[in-house]
């Protein structure tokens, strides 16, 4: 089935989490488990009433405070904000299924709508894509989303809107690049754990700005972290998938000994199991706190059923035999 166009998918950051702030390499997929549109209630859609009445006013507040900023004369982005809150008073929502505060970008996937529908002179989206369309659109989507956040990047709402895996390359470079299969392994996947309690980015980024200041965890992030987790990316990007499930386990082994507050008490024993017998690997999704917890196996099916079992919500991302 073909996906229309203005439908947005959520996103998950596969690694980066935290070095990035240092200048590390990241790589974030589209994830079409979970999606939104701008929709009217109708006839013809069913939704929750009370969600939708939520979402128009979020929608209202959002367009208000970029009247704001063009009466300022503060706003880069050339958006139609008359036909935007055209629509929102004619009753306009976003339909998603994307879970807030989860780090998959609820707030991306509803920016990168808006930006398809009501921007003019937009840059279409499409897999070869050059690197300064990138980076306009970067720069776009980070002035559109700090409505939501403060601050962004702008590379949540950039992986939403071009539907394809985007390399962060440092130094403000990035590109479009795919991803091998594991040819030697049918049984490999990247799942999700889903923690059922929501987070904030915020206060999390702080913590980890506030143990960076020591001198020693700095020096580990830069020399120990940044390292691993390009190798990650690298091996990962190159299908040397024996290579990368060496320097995998070093992420998710650093990440349980210095990130401890990102990880939620009742996932440790679990994060530990997948390192004591390599059946699988857990890391960061994103900031951590809660959300969900990113998972990798060449084992899919006896992992699934082992989690499951002790009722952990298991949810693939992505499995090597297409099923």
């Amino acid at each position: 089935m073909k996906i229309k166009s203005d439908i947005f998918y959520a996103k998950i950051l596969l690694f980066g989490e935290y070095s990035v702030i240092h200048n590390s390499k990241g790589l974030i997929i589209p994830y079409g488990h979970f999606r939104g549109e701008l929709a009217f209630l109708n006839k013809n859609r069913y939704t929750d009433y009370e969600f939708a009445k939520l979402s128009n006013s979020h929608l209202k507040e959002f367009a208000e405070h970029l009247i704001l900023k063009k009466d300022a004369d503060n706003m880069n982005v050339n958006l139609d904000i008359d036909a935007f809150l055209h629509d929102i008073h004619k009753g306009m929502f976003f339909e998603s299924t994307i879970p807030q505060g989860f780090g998959l970008g609820s707030s991306a996937a509803l920016v990168a709508s808006v930006y398809h529908k009501y921007v003019k002179n937009k840059v279409i989206s499409r897999k070869r894509i050059s690197s300064s369309e990138i980076n306009k659109l970067k720069e776009d989507f980070s002035e559109l989303e700090a409505f939501f956040h403060g601050t962004s990047s702008g590379v949540d709402p950039l992986n939403s809107y071009i539907k394809y895996p985007v390399l962060i390359k440092g130094n403000n470079e990035f590109e479009t690049v795919g991803i091998p299969k594991n040819k030697d392994n049918n049984d490999s996947a990247i799942f999700l754990l889903n923690t059922h309690k929501s987070r904030k980015t915020g206060p999390l980024v702080k913590i980890f700005l506030e143990k960076s200041k020591n001198k020693d965890y700095d020096k580990a992030i830069r020399q120990k972290l940044i390292p691993i987790n390009n190798k990650c990316i690298e091996t990962f990007i190159n299908g040397d998938f024996d290579e990368f499930s060496i320097y995998l386990k070093q992420l998710s082994q650093f990440q349980l000994e210095y990130f401890q507050e990102m990880i939620p008490n009742e996932c440790v024993k679990y994060w530990e199991n997948g390192l004591s017998d390599d059946s699988y690997y857990l890391k960061l999704c994103g900031a951590g706190g809660g959300g969900f917890i990113l998972g990798f196996t060449n084992e899919f099916k006896n992992v699934k059923n082992a989690l499951s079992s002790n009722g952990k919500d298991f949810i693939p991302v992505y499995r090597n035999n297409g099923s």
